[in-house]
C-alpha cells in the first residue's frame, strides 16, 4: 500500500495540472508548477528534502517562468500565435515553426519544462527501503528487451553516468514498433520533441539534481535512485505509449 501511495490523491492532482497547463497556454497565463505528489522530504534518505525544495520550487519554477515569456512572445506573433496555444509538447515536436531568435529558449526551457514534470510522477517514496521491479506487461517488455531487469539497470545506469556535464537518460518507447530503447540527452534536450519517441522514466543527472547531498557522487545519486522509481507508473507511461491493455496485476 505504501509503495502504490494514495493513487486517487495523485491523479486527481496530476489531472488538475493537465487542466492548468492547457489553460494557461491557451490563455497566456503564465505556466504552472507541477504539483509534487508527495512531501519534499518523502524521498529521502534516497534524495533530501533540501535537494528536492531547491529542485522542483527552484530549477522547475525557473523553466515555468522563462519558458511562459517565451510563450507570449510566440502568442504576440500573428504566424505563431496558434502554435503558441497548442501546447507545449506539440511545440516542442514542431520547434521548426519557431522563430530561430526564440527557438534555444523554447527548446531549453519548454525541455526543462516538460523533462522534470516527467520526473516527478516517476518517483514515489519509499520508507521500507526495499529494492523494487516492474510488474506485469512492463516487466516482461524489459526483459524481452534487454535479457533481464538486472541488466537493463546496468544499462539505463551506464547511460546516466557517461552524461558529460548535464543531461539525462531515458526509457523510451519506439511508437513505431512499439519496442523499448535507452538513451540519453544533453541539456535539457528532451524526447518529447522527438517524433514516435514517448520517454516513459527519466533519470535527471543535471548536478542541480543531486550535488547538495551527493557532491560529486554521482554513481551513488544514481545507484540510491532507484529505490524510489514508483513502477507502477512507469508501467501506466508504459501502457499508454503502446496503448495496450492495462491489467491490474502489480
Amino acid at each position: 500500500a505504501e509503495y502504490m501511495g494514495d493513487l486517487a490523491t495523485n491523479m486527481r492532482l496530476l489531472c488538475a495540472f493537465a487542466a492548468a497547463l492547457l489553460v494557461a497556454c491557451a490563455l497566456g497565463q503564465e505556466l504552472p508548477i507541477p504539483p509534487l505528489p508527495y512531501e519534499y522530504n518523502a524521498l529521502e534518505p534516497f534524495i533530501d528534502e533540501a535537494t528536492m525544495r531547491v529542485h522542483h520550487f527552484g530549477h522547475h519554477a525557473a523553466y515555468a517562468k522563462k519558458l511562459s515569456v517565451a510563450l507570449e512572445e510566440l502568442r504576440r506573433n500573428p504566424e505563431t500565435k496558434q502554435l503558441a496555444k497548442s501546447g507545449i509538447d506539440n511545440i516542442l515536436r514542431h520547434l521548426d515553426q519557431v522563430p530561430s531568435s526564440l527557438r534555444n529558449t523554447v527548446r531549453n526551457q519548454g525541455g526543462g519544462y516538460v523533462n522534470h514534470d516527467l520526473f516527478w510522477k516517476i518517483m514515489s517514496p519509499n520508507p521500507a527501503k526495499i529494492n523494487r521491479e516492474p510488474q506485469g506487461k512492463l516487466k516482461k517488455a524489459i526483459d524481452d528487451t534487454f535479457g533481464s531487469f538486472e541488466m537493463f539497470k546496468q544499462q539505463f545506469s551506464k547511460a546516466a553516468s557517461s552524461v558529460f556535464g548535464s543531461g539525462w537518460a531515458w526509457l523510451l518507447v519506439d511508437q513505431t514498433n512499439n519496442s523499448l530503447h535507452i538513451t540519453a540527452t544533453a541539456n535539457q534536450d528532451t524526447p518529447a520533441s522527438m517524433n514516435n519517441q514517448v520517454p516513459i522514466l527519466g533519470l535527471d543527472v543535471w548536478e542541480h539534481a543531486y550535488y547538495l547531498f551527493y557532491q560529486n557522487k554521482r554513481d551513488e545519486y544514481i545507484s540510491n535512485w532507484w529505490y524510489v522509481v514508483n513502477w507502477p507508473q512507469v508501467e501506466r507511461n508504459y501502457i499508454s505509449a503502446t496503448n495496450l491493455t492495462y491489467e491490474k496485476d502489480l
